[in-house]
């Protein structure tokens, strides 16, 4: 059984890689890069990568490209692939999930694989714990974190419990066919993650609350104006409402999730000037 590992520059398939190769089991990375060391051209926005990247292989790990997914749907089933594991989003689950930009893409990589005759497994995760990255230029700075929504939940995981809960279904047939929402541990305010980074650190960290006009401003030309107001849309839903935990990381992985504090432990280089 060979695997193919799509998306090989992404945290979450460097970590299922690291977990393959510890086991012995065989598999190939995929990258955009034409030249990228040690792997396999497979650009997912682009058809003519994928019979080459795909041929040998009987399960892949996808990230959810919307743009070229029938094409690979067709190569897939013609080289023989028998499973594809999608690292979705949890967001598919929302309402209007179809015109949403946060959500949108990932839908309809699902439905193009639902509607195959490959055998699918979703893992939906909510909000990943490196989120917090986006707050690392304020704090290295020593300025406020500027939140629209200080009081705003989420559900932050660990990048290292997706990959084991990749590798679990990957490797473990009783595992797969099926749809996974996995969620950190708590369900946090993006406040209370503030917090937990200043303890981790030592020093205190502010935040401070302004307008969604203000945020939108200081964002504009890192996130495109229609992806920050599905932003802003969703963090007003979940302002001051606790987000809904699930036992998915753990029963795929045999331990509990990861705490944010855990990931914050784990990346404290990132807030660090």
């Amino acid at each position: 059984m060979s695997i193919l590992v799509t998306g090989g520059r992404g945290a979450v398939a460097r970590g299922l890689c690291d977990l393959l190769a510890a086991r012995g089991i065989a598999h190939r990375i995929g990258s955009r890069e034409r030249e990228a060391p040690g792997a396999v051209h497979c650009d997912l926005t682009d058809p003519a990568t994928f019979a080459g990247a795909l041929a040998g292989v009987r399960s892949v790990f996808l990230y959810a490209e919307a743009s070229g997914v029938d094409a690979f749907v067709k190569e897939a089933v013609a080289a023989g692939v028998e499973h594809v594991v999608l690292l979705s989003s949890s967001s598919v689950l929302s309402p209007g999930a179809a015109d949403s930009p946060l959500s949108a893409a990932h839908l309809a990589v699902e439905e193009a694989l639902l509607a195959s005759p490959l055998r699918t497994t979703l893992l939906r995760p909510g909000s990943f714990a490196s989120n917090a990255r986006g707050w690392a230029w304020s704090m290295k700075s020593g300025r406020p974190v500027h939140l629209p929504y200080p009081g705003a939940y989420a559900d932050p995981v660990h990048e290292a419990d997706l990959a084991e809960a990749a590798f679990a279904v990957l490797t473990d047939p009783a595992l797969a066919g099926r749809a996974y929402t996995l969620t950190g541990p708590q369900s946090l305010t993006f406040a209370a993650q503030i917090a937990i980074v200043g303890e981790v650190l030592g020093r205190s960290i502010s935040c401070e609350a302004v307008s969604a006009e203000q945020w939108k401003a200081e964002v504009d030309g890192y996130i495109p104006g229609p992806y920050a107001d599905a932003l802003l849309e969703y963090w007003a839903s979940t302002d001051g409402l606790p987000v809904e935990i699930t036992p998915a990381v753990e029963h795929l992985t045999g331990h509990p999730a990861r705490t944010f504090r855990t990931w914050v432990e784990d990346h404290a280089d990132a807030f660090s000037a």
